[in-house]
């Protein structure tokens, strides 16, 4: 199944109208024709089944047959990661969180982060195409990047962890998660959490995790947590 995306249908839509570069996607290289169906979510947990009734290159139009609604996952995660140096490290980890499944994403910038300005247009792109790609009927959140003191003083539910390397006390993540729960996870840069940064965490009752026993890369970490989070609500 191609799955195509507008935040802007809902269940009262009858007819919808694609973008330009998108009629011309479906009309020209998917070839569609009157009368084939499309199926389209708005990222809200809805599936809508539509039929082409304007084939046109520069307006495509399809009226809306029916819809479907996804009930959302069992679990909520949040990801609160450091932009790596590299935008392409980054570009990688939020699509194969988003093909994995998450809830959100916030770039962190803490006091060892090397980039501190981040593409927002060109990530949300990516987390449409990862969305589409895997089928998933709702879209992550991809919220401003935000300095880490300031991230940390908001008010946070659920599971709280902060994976760093310092040789300290820390538990398996793998062994602390719950199923049906809300997760937040920190992720350092690749110089990690500075010590007062993990302390600020700690206050603010994050636990502790490792995510093995190797050091992962900003992104690999975030993915190991990412999987772990998913594995444990299979």
């Amino acid at each position: 199944m191609q799955l195509f995306y507008n935040p802007d249908i809902d269940v009262n839509t009858k007819h919808f109208s694609f973008p330009k570069e998108e009629s011309r996607h479906i009309i020209k290289v998917l070839r569609k024709q009157i009368g084939d169906i499309l199926h389209i979510t708005n990222g809200k947990g809805y599936l809508f089944e539509a039929e082409i009734s304007i084939s046109d290159q520069k307006k495509c139009v399809a009226s809306i047959l029916n819809h479907t609604f996804k009930q959302p996952s069992t679990y909520k995660l949040h990801l609160a990661v450091a932009p790596t140096k590299m935008n392409d490290r980054y570009e990688w980890f939020i699509e194969k969180a988003t093909e994995i499944g998450i809830t959100s994403i916030t770039p962190i910038i803490c006091d060892h982060s090397e980039r501190k300005i981040i593409k927002q247009e060109r990530f949300e792109k990516i987390l449409q195409s990862a969305m589409k790609q895997s089928l998933h009927y709702y879209y992550p959140v991809l919220n401003q990047p935000i300095a880490f003191k300031d991230y940390i003083k908001q008010d946070f539910s659920g599971q709280l962890f902060i994976a760093h390397c310092e040789e300290t006390d820390k538990k398996s993540l793998k062994s602390q998660l719950t199923t049906k729960n809300e997760v937040t996870v920190l992720i350092g840069p690749e110089g990690d959490f500075s010590v007062k940064e993990i302390e600020m965490a700690i206050q603010n009752k994050f636990i502790p995790v490792t995510l093995g026993n190797t050091r992962l890369r900003t992104e690999t970490a975030a993915i190991v947590a990412c999987h772990s989070v998913a594995f444990v609500n299979e």
